[in-house]
């Protein structure tokens, strides 16, 4: 079916306020972006650190609702409880039906990393081979595929290491892949941590979908007990493992291998530094722009 976009710009202050007023006017779903993509002055946001929700100075919602709505009747409505609003700052535009779901898809293949470990989208049979880890994902969740730098080679360091029965922690889950890659490849259990509730909803279908959800435990942050594990991986970004050091440190047990990565090239000699403190035999691996930083927790 079709759907009716409307689209209007405002200060970072306004956010919570005009979002609460689209939702009561009954919006289908509400999107936010930078209103400044696509210039000089855009500001990528990868992914916030824990606890942070940040947002752009100047935001564009973009919020969907059913063809028939009236446009005049719903912008009539949007000035009655946001008063400030002027009419030049609302945009409407016709959004034909697609099918999402095809679309990904279409473009998400079978993916290998390493000897043994695969990615799958979960509309396509897996071969029937045990000498093969393989992970299949539901494209309706489907952030943290295995297609971004950054998760490819921290799967390509869970497919190089020895996992029978360890246990492992992925910090920063997202869709979980890691932590079920991790099982897959012979983990006796996986803890997967995630500041946003949504990464941990699609890490529990996607472990569901992969009959591992029994060995998996998820939580957000403040939740989080932090027993160590004998694996750790965080593949955030940047800042926040470079903040989170000592708390990454305390989840290792002595010897464990650990990985970081959502590290871009030029900011790995600071966490090197950082690290050094409680890892050794450390080491970084490249992917286009993007760095792993791997070891091992200090005896």
């Amino acid at each position: 079916m079709p759907w009716l976009e409307l689209s209007l710009t405002v200060r970072a202050e306004q956010q919570p306020r005009v979002e609460e007023a689209l939702d009561d006017l009954g919006s289908l779903s509400i999107t936010l972006r930078d209103a400044n993509a696509e210039t000089a002055d855009e500001q990528a946001i990868f992914e916030p650190g824990v606890g942070e929700l940040p947002l752009w100075p100047t935001i564009t919602l973009n919020a969907l609702f059913d063809a028939g709505i009236d446009r005049r009747g719903l912008s009539e409505a949007l000035s009655e409880l946001l008063p400030w609003l002027e009419p030049d700052q609302l945009s409407f535009r016709d959004v034909a039906d697609e099918d999402w779901e095809r679309a990904w898809m279409d473009q998400f293949k079978p993916m290998s990393f390493g000897r043994r470990l695969w990615i799958y989208p979960w509309n396509i049979a897996p071969p029937d081979d045990d000498a093969l880890a393989i992970v299949q994902l539901d494209p309706g969740l489907a952030f943290g595929s295995g297609t971004h730098p950054t998760t490819a080679l921290c799967l390509e360091w869970l497919d190089s290491l020895d996992l029978g029965g360890k246990r492992v922690i992925d910090f920063g889950c997202g869709s979980g892949i890691l932590a079920i890659a991790a099982l897959k490849l012979g983990a006796a259990s996986a803890v997967g941590v995630d500041n946003d509730p949504q990464a941990l909803i699609a890490s529990a279908d996607n472990a569901e979908r992969n009959q591992v959800a029994d060995r998996l435990a998820l939580f957000l942050p403040d939740d989080f007990a932090g027993e160590p594990a004998d694996v750790f991986v965080a593949n955030i970004l940047a800042g926040p493992l470079g903040e989170l050091a000592p708390t990454f440190a305390a989840l290792a047990t002595p010897g464990a291998p650990f990985a970081l990565s959502g590290i871009l090239q030029g900011q790995q000699e600071e966490l090197l530094a950082r690290y050094a403190e409680w890892f050794d035999g450390l080491r970084v691996d490249v992917r286009e722009d993007w760095v792993r930083i791997s070891g091992q927790r200090r005896f």
